[in-house]
């Protein structure tokens, strides 16, 4: 989770992507939640690749999300962008045996316990344009033939999502390994693909996990249709209200989330808004949204929007993406 989060700004000039809430919970967060569930053993360690720059706060806040899986936390650095497999390589020092290996902009829904007796598994899911994605290729027996980084021509439509089982860590540690030592790069980056097609051509026999939903966070309409679809798998889930919450004269259109101390006056909130603790929405509409904390909303109709934190709208009605401690009146 390295990455400067360019598609997402102006919201990760202040935070990082992966931290930016979605339904009232980090991205990062939700995405360690669930590996974690369908791992279907103790996770032992979870390890995050950072920007140097994120921060104590960050750093501090990443190594509670683990130890709340009841996992160590431990965090490295990827000083310069230079492909997924380098990014990987950064954690070198906790990689071995049993691994996943997430990129944390993306989170998924799935009905199933991961078989850690397989040799590898690699996350897919059919889509429609696959041109900008990793993708694999199957045989009838739905084991992996090839991988194929960003095809902008037709193999397949079965991308990879970024998340990734390996039953011998060591044994992918020596094969990104290896790219580094021979400077082996795709498109001018260190790529986990080619370590895959490696130690597929070695005989490791990789076979594809399917979702049931993919959830891209790259930009600001894919993170509030994501902000969207997670509400609706958490729908009626009681965490998605906050403590002390003061309705007057509001109607909440389910499902939303509602974070502490929320004041709604006069308006009407949903369906599908997300909105952050500390925040105050007066005499106005929002839906389908994510409000960060403490951003204050008045006179205003808000739909598809993204308002960071302590952000403030007044008198307007529009789609917006609006960073942190911006006021618009």
């Amino acid at each position: 989770m390295a990455g400067k989060g360019k598609r997402m700004r102006p919201h990760t000039l202040t935070v990082p992507k992966p931290l930016i809430c979605v339904a009232g919970k980090p991205i990062v967060q939700r995405l360690v939640e669930d590996i974690t569930k369908v791992c279907g053993e103790k996770v032992d360690e979870i390890a995050f690749v950072i920007g140097p720059d994120f921060g104590k706060e960050v750093e501090e806040n990443l190594v509670k999300i683990a130890k709340d899986q009841g996992a160590k936390g431990s965090i490295y650095y990827q000083e310069k962008a230079l492909g997924t497999a380098h990014a990987i390589m950064c954690a070198k020092d906790s990689i071995g045996g049993k691994t996943v290996v997430a990129f944390a902009d993306t989170l998924f829904k799935a009905d199933f316990v991961m078989d850690t007796n397989q040799e590898g598994v690699i996350w897919v899911q059919a889509i429609e344009d696959p041109r900008q994605f990793g993708v694999v290729k199957v045989d009838a027996q739905g084991v992996i033939t090839d991988f194929v980084e960003k095809p902008q021509t037709f193999v397949s439509n079965l991308a990879i999502i970024g998340i990734y089982y390996f039953k011998d860590g060591d044994y992918l540690k020596s094969e990104l390994q290896y790219l580094l030592d021979n400077d082996i790069k795709e498109k001018g980056e260190y790529q986990l693909t080619n370590a895959l097609e490696n130690m597929k051509s070695k005989g490791t026999r990789f076979t594809p996990g399917k979702v049931t939903e993919w959830l891209d966070c790259g930009n600001k309409d894919a993170t509030v249709f994501t902000n969207q679809r997670v509400l609706e798998f958490d729908k009626g889930q009681a965490r998605l209200r906050g403590k002390d919450v003061k309705l007057e004269n509001a109607i909440v259109i389910e499902p939303c989330f509602i974070g502490d101390q929320v004041v709604i006056r006069n308006s009407i909130v949903g369906p599908h808004a997300s909105v952050g603790a500390g925040s105050e929405l007066v005499d106005s509409v929002v839906k389908n949204s994510i409000l960060q904390n403490n951003t204050k909303i008045k006179n205003a109709v808000i739909n598809n929007s993204m308002i960071g934190e302590s952000g403030e709208v007044m008198a307007k009605a529009m789609e917006l993406s609006i960073s942190d401690y911006t006021t618009l009146a």
